[in-house]
């Protein structure tokens, strides 16, 4: 029986890290030493067992420099890759885990292929004792070749979980079942005997969005202002001198600016700067008359980086208060 055909494109991250020692599994990042695709399908050969595997050349990166160049890079590469590739059954991507949720969210809103796009982490270098980086990929590259797997938006496996990109989250610095969906739960699970799908993400994504960054050469300023008692207005303002589009308030549950910061973002918006509200807890913001009344959009469930990452693409639609309520009801 033939094996399904899955892309893996080795983006950096901890997944493709050597660091001193088995023991290192703090100060690896101190080797600068991150090892490339294909060197990584080398190390842990039983991704092999599960998939036809086809490495793809891509430069290390450390996740949280990752933005609009390699996004842009990432949404071409795949569907390139669909093209060139017609017996693809899936896409696998790794990444490093500090930004991973900002990408995989940004990719499920830009793709053009219809392929699963699955992207994988780890929390321990792939030189350390336990790592747990080979067990990681084998089931990202089961799940990007299961047939549920279409259709679901980008995915995010890591710990035998599998998640949807707009709602998961990264929680823990260290510990190994770091991502997680707080709401709702993880999407389904890749056990040892099957990949086994429980629910299916309702909100819009690729490849049917309207969202497309091939073109762009920069993207909206959009910056994410933080609450916290006793905030006075000099960071808003601060962010509004220095040119931003929009701001997106990381507010007090559940969704509101500090009292200091209130005054300057009301004026944020009578100058055309778009301000979503969202929330330091979890869960959706209402539309409250305060809020209205401010001409502050709220930000539905988004965890602040995640508001951020839609509303600069909606930024790049339009600027229109209505539209981006839309958009944030959409997506």
């Amino acid at each position: 029986m033939s094996k399904p055909k899955i892309a893996f494109i080795g983006t950096g991250g901890t997944i493709s890290s050597l660091g001193a020692g088995p023991l290192d599994t703090v100060d690896y990042g101190a080797t600068n030493n991150r090892i490339p695709a294909d060197e990584i399908l080398a190390r842990f050969p039983e991704v092999h067992l599960v998939a036809d595997v086809v490495a793809v050349p891509y430069k290390a990166v450390v996740s949280t420099q990752i933005f609009l160049p390699e996004w842009k890079d990432l949404v071409a590469l795949c569907s390139k890759l669909q093209a060139e590739h017609p017996d693809l059954k899936g896409i696998v991507i790794g990444h490093g885990t500090s930004a991973l949720a900002e990408t995989a969210y940004m990719l499920s809103l830009t793709l053009k292929t219809d392929l699963p796009v699955v992207l994988v982490g780890s929390q321990r270098p792939a030189s350390a004792l336990s790592t747990d980086a080979g067990l990681n990929l084998v089931n990202a590259f089961r799940v990007a070749a299961a047939p549920e797997a279409r259709g679901m938006g980008v995915l995010v496996v890591l710990n035998d979980e599998i998640h949807a990109a707009r709602e998961v989250d990264k929680v823990s610095n260290g510990r190994m079942q770091t991502f997680q969906t707080a709401d709702f739960g993880a999407l389904g699970h890749a056990d040892g005997d099957k990949v086994s799908f429980y629910r299916k993400p309702l909100r819009k994504a690729y490849p049917e969005t309207e969202f497309d960054i091939a073109s762009l050469e920069a993207l909206p300023r959009v910056d994410i202002l933080y609450a916290y008692t006793g905030a006075d207005a000099t960071a808003a303002e601060a962010l509004i001198a220095a040119g931003a589009k929009g701001i997106v308030s990381a507010g007090f549950a559940p969704g509101f600016a500090a009292a200091g910061e209130v005054p300057a973002l009301v004026e944020a918006v009578k100058k055309g700067v778009v301000v979503v509200q969202s929330s330091r807890a979890r869960g959706r913001v209402p539309e409250t008359t305060k809020l209205r009344q401010a001409g502050i959009i709220p930000a539905d469930n988004l965890l602040p980086e995640k508001a951020r990452i839609l509303l600069t693409l909606a930024l790049t639609k339009s600027s229109d208060p209505a539209e981006i309520k839309r958009i944030f009801a959409t997506y």
